[in-house]
C-alpha cells in the first residue's frame, strides 16, 4: 500500500510538490512539526504569560483597570468631589480652599497621571499585539496542518480507490 512519509522533505514533496528548501519558514516549521508527530505548542496567552516580566504583568494590570469604566466612573466623582470642595464646601465652613479655581494643582496631578499612565497604556497594547501576533501564526500553523493531513488524506483515499479499482478489474478479469 501507501508509505507514510516520515521526514519533513518527504511531506513536503508529497504534500506540496515542492522541495522544502522552498518552502517559508513557517511553512519547514509546520511540516517539521507534522513528521515529528508533536502537537501544536502553547497558545499566545500560555506564551505571553510564560514570559511577562513583572514590570509587564503591572502594565497590564493598570491598562485593564485604567480603561474601564469603572475607572472613569469613579474618577469622575473624584473630580467632582475636589471641585466641590474647593469651591464651595471649603469656603462654606470658613476654611481657605487648597486649590481654588482654576485647580491648578489638580491640573498638575491630572497630566502627571495621563504622563505615567499614557504609555504604560502603551506597553500593554504593545504585548497584546506580541499576543496577536502569536495567535496569527498558530492559527496559521493550524490552518496549514489541517490542510496538510487532508492533502494527506484525500491522497490515501485515492489510493485505496485505486487499489479497489484494481482488485475489482483483477476480479472481473477472473470471471471473463
Amino acid at each position: 500500500m501507501h508509505k507514510n512519509p516520515r521526514t519533513p522533505e518527504e511531506l513536503a514533496e508529497e504534500l506540496l510538490g515542492r522541495k522544502l528548501e522552498e518552502l517559508d519558514p513557517e511553512d519547514r516549521h509546520v511540516l517539521c512539526r507534522i513528521a515529528s508527530g508533536t502537537l501544536i505548542g502553547p497558545d499566545a496567552d500560555e506564551l505571553a504569560s510564560m514570559h511577562a516580566s513583572h514590570g509587564d504583568r503591572i502594565a497590564d494590570k493598570v491598562a485593564a483597570v485604567g480603561g474601564s469604566w469603572g475607572f472613569i466612573i469613579a474618577f469622575g466623582v473624584v473630580l467632582l468631589v475636589w471641585m466641590l470642595l474647593n469651591s464651595s464646601v471649603l469656603q462654606a465652613l470658613g476654611i481657605k480652599p487648597f486649590d481654588a479655581y482654576p485647580y491648578i494643582f489638580l491640573n498638575l496631578m491630572l497630566s502627571m497621571l495621563a504622563a505615567i499612565q499614557a504609555p504604560v497604556i502603551m506597553m500593554s497594547q504593545n504585548r497584546q499585539s506580541d499576543k496577536d501576533r502569536i495567535t496569527a501564526r498558530h492559527d496559521y500553523e493550524v490552518n496549514l496542518r489541517t490542510q496538510l493531513e487532508i492533502i494527506r488524506l484525500h491522497r490515501r483515499f485515492d489510493h485505496l480507490m485505486e487499489y479497489l479499482d484494481n482488485r475489482q478489474a483483477a476480479k472481473d478479469g477472473e470471471e471473463a
